[in-house]
């Protein structure tokens, strides 16, 4: 058996599509271009793909990372060649590459998640900034959420790792944020926008998957 790590990029065309669909997508895009995946065992095996961090619906990403065993040697060039050609328009496959078998989860091995956020402001360039440096400067942000079972509070403070400014112009900022990722709490730019004042951003995108080993 063998384990092949892809990275790959969702663009607009598909962020709409919900993780159940996209991991169908992949098992289709696999079946089709011949790829021996291997399957778990037990009364219900199924094929061994996993995926880091999934995407919430909206949101697009070009750092996206998903291990797969095969259960023959599959050069990484073949097989992008070959499920390249089954992906619809939206899904494109950046680069494919052997990994031991041995190493901890994909989802365990996620640290940080980085995303590049447009959201409308009223606040100028410096106001928009000192949020940014405000928020930073926090060692606690009391923040309660929403759920199907009812609200949920927590530290927004330490979910955050990093933000910066990437661009300004006249009410719309770009700003850039390294949000916690793991098994201890995942933050959403959707809230930390709220967070900082912001309207609810017009686009989301994850621009890297920072690994515990990197």
């Amino acid at each position: 058996m063998f384990r092949l790590r892809l990275r790959f990029k969702r663009g607009p065309e598909i962020k709409f599509i919900s993780h159940l669909d996209i991991v169908r997508l992949w098992q289709r895009a696999f079946r089709r271009a011949g790829i021996p995946l291997a399957y778990s065992e037990g009364f219900n095996p199924h094929p061994r793909i996993s995926l880091a961090a999934p995407l919430a619906l909206g949101v697009t990403g070009e750092a996206e990372l998903m291990d797969i065993f095969v259960a023959k040697q599959v050069s990484p060039h073949n097989l992008e060649a070959a499920v390249s050609r089954q992906l619809p328009p939206g899904m494109e496959i950046l680069q494919v590459y052997q990994i031991v078998t041995t190493l901890p989860s994909l989802q365990s091995q996620i640290r940080y998640a980085e995303y590049t956020v447009e959201a409308e402001t009223e606040k100028d360039e410096k106001e928009t900034e000192a949020a940014l440096a405000s928020l930073l400067s926090k060692e606690h942000v009391p923040w309660q959420h929403q759920r199907d079972t009812g609200p949920r509070s927590y530290d927004l403070r330490a979910l955050v790792n990093d933000l910066w400014l990437i661009s300004w112009r006249s009410g719309y900022c770009t700003i850039g944020m390294r949000l916690r990722c793991d098994s201890g709490g995942s933050g959403r730019p959707e809230q930390m926008a709220k967070a900082l004042g912001f309207n609810q951003p017009r686009s989301i995108h994850r621009s890297r998957l920072i690994l515990k080993t990197s």
